[in-house]
C-alpha cells in the first residue's frame, strides 16, 4: 500500500511557506474588492485607506487548509457589519435584523474573499464554512498579510493569517 503525502506531516528539511511568499496585499484587495462589487453593489467600493481600529468589532473568517494553512478574516464594527447586511438582502432586508442575519451575510463575505484566496493559491486546498465572532488568535505573526480600507467611512480589515506556529530554526 502506497501513502499519498498530504503535507500534514513534514519533514524536518521541509520549510511550510510563509502567506507573504504567496500572495500580497494588492492581490488581497483586488480580491475583495471585487467580492465587494459582486455581493454589496457596483457603487460601494471598497477604499485602500486604513480606518483605525473598529469599535465593537467582529470578525467573519474561513479556514483554509492545504499547503499553506491559515484562514481569511474580515473584521470590522458591529453596526458596519449590520449595514453590509443590509447592502447583501437589498429591499429583502427586515426592518429588525436578527443576529443570525447578519451572521449569515457576514459569513457570507468570508466566504467569497476566502474562496479567491484560497484559489491564488498553489496546489490543492480545502475550504471550511464561515465562522463570525472574535477574530481568530495570531498565531505566527511573520505569517500575515493584511489590508486595511474603509467602506462608507467606517475600516474594515481583511488578514490572511497562518494558523500554525513557526517552525523551529533549522540546526
Amino acid at each position: 500500500m502506497t501513502t499519498l503525502d498530504s503535507g500534514e506531516r513534514r519533514r524536518g528539511s521541509d520549510t511550510r511557506p510563509l502567506i507573504t511568499e504567496l500572495i500580497d496585499e494588492g492581490t488581497v484587495e483586488s480580491i475583495a474588492q471585487e467580492a465587494w462589487i459582486s455581493l454589496v453593489g457596483e457603487d460601494e467600493v471598497l477604499v485602500p485607506l486604513p480606518g483605525g481600529p473598529a469599535t465593537d468589532p467582529v470578525s467573519s473568517w474561513v479556514d483554509v487548509v492545504g499547503p499553506w494553512t491559515g484562514s481569511v478574516v474580515l473584521t470590522t464594527g458591529r453596526r458596519t457589519a449590520e449595514e453590509l447586511t443590509r447592502a447583501l438582502l437589498r429591499e429583502h432586508s427586515p426592518a429588525v435584523l436578527e443576529e443570525e442575519d447578519v451572521a449569515d451575510a457576514f459569513g457570507e463575505i468570508a466566504n467569497v474573499v476566502g474562496g479567491n484566496v484560497k484559489a491564488a493559491l498553489p496546489g490543492p486546498s480545502g475550504l471550511s464554512l464561515p465562522d463570525v465572532g472574535s477574530a481568530p488568535a495570531l498565531r505566527n505573526p511573520a505569517d500575515l498579510c493584511r489590508v486595511e480600507l474603509q467602506w462608507r467611512g467606517e475600516p474594515v480589515s481583511i488578514s490572511v493569517q497562518g494558523a500554525l506556529p513557526p517552525l523551529p530554526a533549522p540546526r
